[in-house]
């Protein structure tokens, strides 16, 4: 059996015609923390898309370009995310990768994986990684805040999870498109 890397937690949050991503620093083999300031987070599509990682650090570089590729290819995130799942999904190489997507636009967020799946959450928040379960709590509760802002529900939501997770620290970054 191959070791696992794991460790990253990463939030989003729409809300008042934002939508923030946050996410975590750590990454983990086994029982050991390797770097605890790794940026999981990327604006994309000439920063119009925000999508941050969870899994294999390798693989989600590679899902980085071709994601990329693809919002350059249909100049649409969920047509892009629709396009790079079906590829991830039937390509020998590909399939391999260990790895989920969180992404934003304006109009959109998006849970892309390698199993051929592209969600949509049902209300305006979701995560992904080791914490995603912890963080997607927090900023449910906090989401019934009307004074606090997506970027601030985000950060919050990773600041309990880290606390709770393993795998999960508290370097957090944020990326907000308004």
């Amino acid at each position: 059996m191959e070791p696992q890397f794991r460790g990253t937690t990463i939030c989003a949050v729409r809300r008042g015609g934002k939508c923030a991503l946050a996410g975590d620093g750590q990454v983990t083999h086994q029982d050991m923390v390797l770097k605890a300031k790794a940026r999981k987070l990327r604006r994309l599509a000439e920063g119009s898309v925000i999508a941050g990682f969870a899994g294999a650090v390798a693989d989600a570089l590679t899902l980085f370009e071709r994601f990329e590729a693809k919002l350059k290819q249909f100049k649409e995130l969920r047509r892009a995310a629709v396009e790079l799942a079906k590829e991830w999904r039937t390509d020998k190489y590909l399939r391999r990768l260990e790895a989920l997507l969180l992404a934003c636009d304006r109009e959109s967020m998006l849970l892309i994986s390698g199993t051929g799946e592209v969600i949509e959450p049902d209300e305006d928040v979701a995560a992904i990684g080791s914490g995603a379960g912890y963080a997607l709590a927090a900023a449910k509760a906090l989401s019934d805040n009307p004074r606090l802002s997506a970027e601030q529900i985000a950060r919050r939501a990773l600041e309990i999870a880290a606390g709770i997770c393993i795998h999960t620290n508290s370097e957090i970054t944020v990326e907000v498109l308004e």
